[in-house]
């Protein structure tokens, strides 16, 4: 069994981008809106925030009370939409009940949506058309790929079927010409299809959902799932067992969730780029 080292890979790509960033002009701009102070979005805005500053890039925070009202969080992003220093807009989720999240995420331009979740987005990623696309999935098909292991003929099973991991990533698969299996809280006989997966991909949420039993020899894993139990990090798959059949596996901490940070800076590069020709 081989670890699946997203702490490697993506101290690998942040070099990469820090060194391209040393020779532009104009340094790529990024804005993370954060409403309220949900601890688990203070984390991660901060995760965003340091690696945003390491990169280069122009960062700013921008942060609204969780009773803020929809009007004025859309004149925010209208706001930011026209700002030429910013190439990437990014909402934190989850937000607050009274908001409309989708239309707060489809009102950012497409073109500096670097989370990838617009409706635009969403259906260029179908039709295989080059887009910005989710991070958690990106960094998934870029830690495959480090590891040379090509999902062309594969057959992908993911449990999980959410806008932010499973459909994206389903996408993603099937462009590289995997055949996929996508399954979900209503799957009937799960361990029956988690059986047949060459690469298994677990993004539900809920600790040990993928046992030993549920898998075969030789499986590669992919775990995205990050459940905290008494103040410890879990995944969704029982690492211990499964890894005694596994060829390959991301652990938890250290796997996936290492990875959608560095595609965030990913992200704001690309679209940095798209502006800069277009400008």
């Amino acid at each position: 069994m081989k670890l699946l080292d997203g702490k490697l890979v993506k101290k690998e790509i942040l070099k990469r981008i820090k060194k391209e960033v040393e020779e532009l002009d104009r340094k790529p701009g990024l804005c993370v809106i954060q409403v309220g102070e949900d601890p688990a979005s203070c984390v991660y805005v901060n995760q965003k925030s340091k690696m945003a500053l390491e990169l280069g890039y122009k960062f700013k925070h921008i942060k609204l009370d969780k009773d803020v009202e929809q009007e004025k969080l859309e004149e925010v992003i209208i706001k930011l939409n026209r700002d030429k220093s910013i190439d990437g807009i990014l909402v934190q989720m989850p937000l607050p009940k009274h908001l409309d999240t989708k239309k707060i995420q489809n009102l950012i331009r497409d073109d500096k949506d670097v989370d990838g979740l617009s409706d635009i987005n969403a259906g260029r990623l179908v039709h295989n058309v080059d887009c910005l696309m989710p991070c958690t999935p990106k960094g998934i098909m870029d830690i495959l790929k480090h590891y040379k292991i090509d999902v062309e003929g594969k057959n992908v099973v993911i449990v999980g079927r959410s806008d932010l991991v499973g459909k994206p990533l389903a996408s993603m698969m099937i462009n590289s010409h995997a055949t996929v299996t996508l399954c979900h809280s209503r799957t009937k006989n799960l361990e029956k299809i988690t059986k047949k997966a060459d690469i298994l991909v677990a993004a539900v949420g809920k600790k040990d959902i993928i046992t030993k039993d549920m898998v075969k020899n030789r499986v590669i894993v992919v775990d995205v799932g990050i459940n905290r139990v008494d103040g410890k990090l879990y995944g969704d798959v029982d690492f211990t067992n499964v890894s005694t059949k596994a060829s390959y596996i991301t652990p938890v901490p250290g796997g996936v969730g290492q990875m959608t940070v560095a595609e965030l800076g990913e992200n704001v590069l690309k679209a940095y780029k798209e502006h800069e020709k277009n400008s």
